[in-house]
Order: C-alpha cells, then structure tokens, then sequence
C-alpha cells in the first residue's frame, strides 16, 4: 500500500474502542473511545424528567446488570465531559427506574418483570465515537453474532426520529458469550451536530419485545435543552489565548486561563473560527460556511495515546475506510514538530456522520510522555486549500512543558 493511500477514521471496522466489559482489555489498549447506548420510551402515563449529568453525583452502577458498562474509564483515557452537551429531557415510560449514572452515562434506567430485567443507558460521544457500522458490529459481537457489511447495515436498520432528526434503530437478538443466555439490543445512534449520542436497551429477548414500543416512544420524546454557555462550558479547556466570553465573570475567566497554563499555544490562522468544545478535545476551530466546512480539532491522551495503528485505524473509520496494518504505515511521511517527528496522516472518503465525501488530515504528535492528535477533516476542497497552513499551525504550537 502507498503511503497515505486511501486513510480513514473511528474503527475497528473504524477504531471503535468497546468499553463494556467483555472488551476491557482490548480497551486498555486503544485511543479513542466507544460507543455504547441507551433508550427509554413512554406509555399512557409518562412523568417528564430533566437529566443533566453535571447536577447528579457520578456514581457507580449496581453491580450485575444486562450489558453492564463500567463505572470509570479505562487507565489511560481521560474521563469524557459532557458538561458542555445539552441538558436532555424525555418523558419516563411506567416502570422504568433510573439508576445512578456513570462517568459515561447521561441517562440510565432498568426495567423489570416476571424475574427478568433490561438496562437501558444514554451516551453522549464526541468525535471519538466510531462509525455507525463499527457500533453495530460491536453490539452484534455482544451477542454473538457474526459483523455485518454497510449494505447489511443499510438493509437492517429501522427509521426512526430523534429530535427531529432521522435516525436509524438496530434490533438484534443472539447469546451472550459470557452468560449463554439469550439476550436482545435494541439501539439507536443520533449523530447532533458536536456528537454522537447512542440509546441502548439489552435484556432478556422476550422483555426487550414487550418494551419495544416504550423505548421508541421514549426515543421520540427526546429533546434537548442548550444551557447557557457560563454553565454549559468548561472554561478549562479554553486555549489561553480566547477571548472573554460576554457575560461571564472576569475572575472566572482569569481562573480559567490559569487552569490552561499547561496547555499548548498556537499561531491560529485569521481566516479559523473557534467552535464548541466536545469531549476530550482541547481546541476546536471551524473553516469555511455553509456545505463547504471542515474542522481542526486537537486533544492529547496520556502515553502513546493507544498506540499509532489503533488511532489511524480509528481515523480511517470515519470516512469509511477498512483498518490497515504497521506495515500499511511503517512508510507513511512525517514532519518535524517541536524537534519530533511527528506522523502524517492523509485520507480520503465518505463521513460516517454525513454520508458526504470528505478528507481528513491528521499530525499525530508524541512530546513530553504525551501523544497530541491534531485532524483536519470536512469538505475535500477546503482541506486542500488549508492543508499547510494546517501544518503550519501544528508547528508553530508552543508547549509549556517541553524543552524548546
């Protein structure tokens, strides 16, 4: 393969990295992370709840529920903040309870009957969240059934809307390899506008059936409430040079900027906007209007950051593109970036998001006992015109705590 023929994002089948608990260990090894889902849905009594994962103490699960997820991240990977998703409100079908949520969940409920019970979660995921067909071959494997292809995929799922958005429903029903039971995922992918949110119910078949119906009502009563940006954003993760935020407090902002000491500056070009910060990203800025956009986003892992392969394998997953080998890479170009080398990534294909041809330019920098991921990714155009003033940014970064 030549070098940077063809690369692409989030897999496995796009770097997807599972972290429900059968796949621990294949976790503790890759970057990126997961996808995992949840649902709810309503009958002719419904209470109406707000959930917002910033006013409930994060705590674990009880211990043994269907698809049970782990309360915190594994070692290595940061723990996702969503304080800057939208506060979710649905309406709560009968006999579900909430549970206590985890370091992933925004939402989490069970449901029980005749000795049998099914969790039901919520997960909010950043650009870290795989594609859709990586997500559901993972959800297949769970129950022991064999990966599917995208045309598979396109055949299988069912429409459904989610806060107004089409969204597609994914019924599957095997054995899971751990209890040898049966067992049935019901789950549905929304991709907004800075993630991906994934609603999932796993259970005992014949129970999942019975509560179909709740849970796509549950689905369809989902609607975000957008917090006000004082509340919504983690100043913490400003660069140091942003700007003041109207109407929020100059010492907070001053406090801020302190907290953004140990983070990277940059010489950002005149022409890049800054846009909304999602999980696990440092900086974000957004090139371009209308159809013709593309994004640079940068975030840092502690490490090696999962590996090189796993990162590029996740990369080309979102654009559609199969998972490569060390030998695929061992020829790829590099660039020098505050006296590293650091490895350049070139891929085009269709995102997994927006189904719209694309290309994605990557710098994957390892420094200081971290490894600093830089993508440009959107429209083919605008990638081309911003490709070395993109590399010129990378360069001119300025980290406080490596020796320049």
């Amino acid at each position: 393969m030549k070098a940077n023929e063809g690369f692409a994002t989030p897999a496995q089948t796009g770097y997807l990295i599972d972290i429900e608990m059968k796949h621990l260990a294949y976790l503790a090894t890759v970057t990126a992370t997961l996808a995992f889902l949840a649902t709810g849905c309503g009958r002719d009594n419904v209470k109406v709840y707000k959930a917002d994962a910033s006013d409930a103490p994060v705590t674990p699960p009880p211990a043994a529920a269907p698809a049970a997820m782990p309360s915190t991240m594994p070692d290595g990977l940061p723990v996702p903040d969503n304080s800057g998703q939208p506060k979710l409100k649905y309406n709560l079908p009968d006999g579900w309870k909430e549970k206590p949520l985890t370091q992933l969940r925004v939402a989490s409920f069970e449901v029980s009957a005749n000795g049998k019970t099914a969790d039901i979660s919520v997960i909010p995921l950043g650009s870290m969240a795989g594609g859709d067909l990586a997500n559901v071959n993972r959800w297949r494997g769970q129950v022991g059934q064999p990966p599917i292809t995208d045309d598979d995929l396109a055949k299988s799922a069912e429409s459904v809307t989610i806060t107004g958005k089409p969204s597609g429903l994914y019924d599957i029903t095997g054995t899971s390899p751990g209890s040898g039971e049966a067992e049935r995922i019901l789950a549905a992918i929304l991709h907004g506008d800075d993630a991906t949110w994934f609603f999932k119910m796993t259970g005992d078949p014949d129970l999942v059936e019975n509560q179909k119906a709740n849970f796509i009502a549950f689905l369809k009563s989902v609607e975000f409430n957008q917090a006000a940006a004082p509340a919504a954003m983690d100043l913490s993760q400003l660069p140091p040079s942003h700007p003041a935020i109207p109407g929020m407090d100059s010492t907070a902002q001053t406090a801020s900027a302190a907290d953004a000491a140990g983070k990277p500056t940059w010489t950002v070009p005149a022409d890049w906007k800054e846009g909304p910060l999602a999980q696990f990203l440092i900086a974000k800025f957004i090139i371009g209007s209308g159809d013709a956009t593309a994004a640079v986003n940068v975030s840092s892992l502690a490490g090696d950051g999962g590996g090189l392969l796993p990162n590029i394998n996740r990369w080309r997953g979102q654009l559609g593109q199969p998972p490569v080998t060390d030998a695929d890479i061992a020829t790829l170009p590099t660039v020098d970036a505050t006296g590293v080398k650091a490895t350049l990534v070139d891929i085009s294909g269709t995102d997994a998001r927006s189904g719209k041809p694309a290309r994605l330019v990557g710098v994957i920098v390892p420094l200081g006992g971290q490894t600093w991921f830089y993508k440009l990714m959107g429209d083919a155009g605008i990638v081309a015109q911003q490709q070395d003033a993109f590399t010129k940014f990378v360069q001119s970064a300025k980290y406080p705590d490596a020796h320049q």
